[in-house]
């Protein structure tokens, strides 16, 4: 069980927290005492080096960042260019990169340890036809935040990542009107899970790619 004053006053970076699964997490978090931190992005573009670190300069130090920010592309091989392959390299992964790196940089500064929470996709554990450019780029993911929680485990900083399948969000419900919606996980349930990740309470678990399916 949470104690909510845990997070009371701790500065925390949401990256796409004005997304449906964002804004779960912002909302969860906040009521949990923490200071949440949301790039806008019109004027922050956390795929370009120079945003990313102006960004998170400008911040108090941090205890937790919380990558969500991405973006997905479906198509067959052979009909994906390069250029598709790089969008979905720079939206998932080189954001992901380039948060984590600044948001270590801030931790270090506070010397208190920190967490780590991104996310990635079920593709990557369960592949799937026609998303290969997105799996790969999810997979990246992935293998950052093993990495990463190795590289920091002296710095007491934790870093996991959740693994949902379809979140069950009006955009996805619009696009697949025939699925079985119920069994999918909602936004404020995965939030739990990031939010616990994201906590002091967590105090054993890093490198995880922690399944959040539901029953999809």
């Amino acid at each position: 069980m949470y104690v909510h004053a845990d997070m009371q006053g701790r500065h925390v970076v949401v990256t796409g927290g004005k997304g449906a699964l964002g804004g779960a997490v912002v909302a969860l978090l906040e009521a949990r005492g923490a200071i949440v931190h949301v790039p806008e992005i019109a004027t922050v573009d956390l795929s370009r080096e120079a945003d990313a670190a102006a960004y998170y300069a400008g911040l108090p130090p941090l205890w937790a960042s919380i990558q969500l920010a991405g973006g997905f592309a479906m198509a067959k091989l052979t009909e994906t260019s390069l250029a598709d392959f790089e969008h979905q390299w720079r939206t998932n992964t080189v954001t992901c990169f380039l948060a984590c790196r600044e948001a270590v940089r801030s931790m270090r500064r506070a010397a208190g340890g920190g967490r780590i929470v991104n996310v990635t996709a079920r593709p990557v554990l369960v592949p799937a036809a026609g998303m290969a450019a997105y799996t790969a780029a999810k997979a990246g993911v992935a293998a950052l935040t093993q990495a990463l929680a190795v590289e920091l485990a002296a710095d007491h900083i934790l870093v996991n990542a959740v693994v949902p399948s379809v979140i069950d969000t009006p955009v996805n419900r619009a696009s697949m009107p025939e699925a079985d919606h119920a069994a999918w996980p909602k936004p404020a349930e995965l939030a739990e899970t990031i939010a616990f990740l994201a906590s002091p309470q967590n105090a054993l678990t890093s490198g995880t790619l922690v399944p959040v399916y539901g029953r999809a």
